[in-house]
């Protein structure tokens, strides 16, 4: 028989994030997959980053070149609420809302996602002219995993993801930001297949009880998740690629992780952990900070 699930940690409101890539279908799927999943209200939300106008232009631009900008992402934005709407009709029981915003990404974001229980983005492309492609800046992902302040599932740019949260990894370091991970991945947990709690690295004495992990699965017990747990680290490998390494060997379809990370002199300073997975993700990962 099906577990129960308590409405209590549910996700309600569901946002995703649409650019000009061709990888938004992907992320589209897979949200309203989960928004039918929970019965959850899904925004579609399209923005793009701020046009940058080159240096040599800077002081007097183009009118030219804004209007060709301007009509570039309109086009976008059409194109992206046609496959919104498609995506909608083929899942005719989901409650979908569709929303532009002219604003840049990140703001608009980081505004909508304020009412939102969960925010699906894309994995930042690595090619030269993935911004050009995306519409979407390079920072635009790091910024918004360390200051959305709601779990953010990111998908990768490569790959098939039509579900996530089957076969669900759990790095656990009994950090807060690991902590708050767990709690809002909750209602993807619940409904696992399986959930392996790894403990990648043990940090101060007494953080993580007598048994690292085990009151992580403790904690996930009581919400009805069964997990096991187990360490695994190598004193010479970086402890994301241990987790990259561990997803694939368990086919994790989702990995559940806090981000870390701070701003120093107007500069981005990503942990390496946070880094390594946000650069080489091969799974969906749910970050929380």
């Amino acid at each position: 028989a099906p577990r129960a699930i308590s409405p209590i940690v549910d996700y309600k409101t569901i946002l995703v994030h649409l650019d000009s890539g061709a990888r938004r279908s992907e992320r589209l799927e897979l949200a309203f997959t989960l928004a039918e999943r929970y019965e959850a209200h899904l925004v579609g939300l399209f923005a793009l980053s701020a046009t940058r106008i080159p240096a040599y232009v800077r002081v007097d631009p183009s009118d030219a070149l804004i209007a060709v900008q301007n009509r570039r992402r309109a086009e976008s934005a059409r194109e992206a609420e046609a496959a919104f709407r498609a995506a909608a009709t083929r899942h005719g029981g989901v409650k979908a809302e569709w929303r532009a915003s002219p604003a840049d990404a990140l703001g608009a974001v980081l505004l909508n996602a304020r009412y939102s229980d969960l925010v699906i983005v894309g994995q930042r492309e690595r090619e030269r002219d993935a911004e050009e492609a995306t519409g979407v800046a390079p920072e635009f992902v790091d910024e918004l995993v360390l200051s959305c302040g709601r779990p953010v599932l990111l998908v990768p740019y490569a790959g098939r993801f039509p579900e996530a949260g089957k076969r669900a990894l759990v790095a656990w370091n009994a950090s807060a930001e690991a902590s708050r991970a767990v709690a809002d991945a909750l209602p993807l947990l619940v409904r696992a297949e399986s959930v392996n709690v790894i403990v990648f690295e043990t940090g101060p004495a007494g953080d993580h009880g007598e048994e690292p992990g085990a009151d992580a699965a403790l904690y996930l017990a009581r919400h009805g998740v069964k997990a096991t747990v187990s360490r695994y680290g190598s004193p010479d490998v970086d402890v994301g690629s241990q987790i990259l390494s561990r997803a694939a060997d368990m086919g994790a379809d989702l990995i559940v992780m806090g981000a870390y990370g701070h701003s120093r002199m107007r500069e981005l300073i990503l942990g390496g952990v946070t880094r390594t997975i946000l650069e080489s993700m091969t799974a969906p990962v749910l970050m929380s900070r």
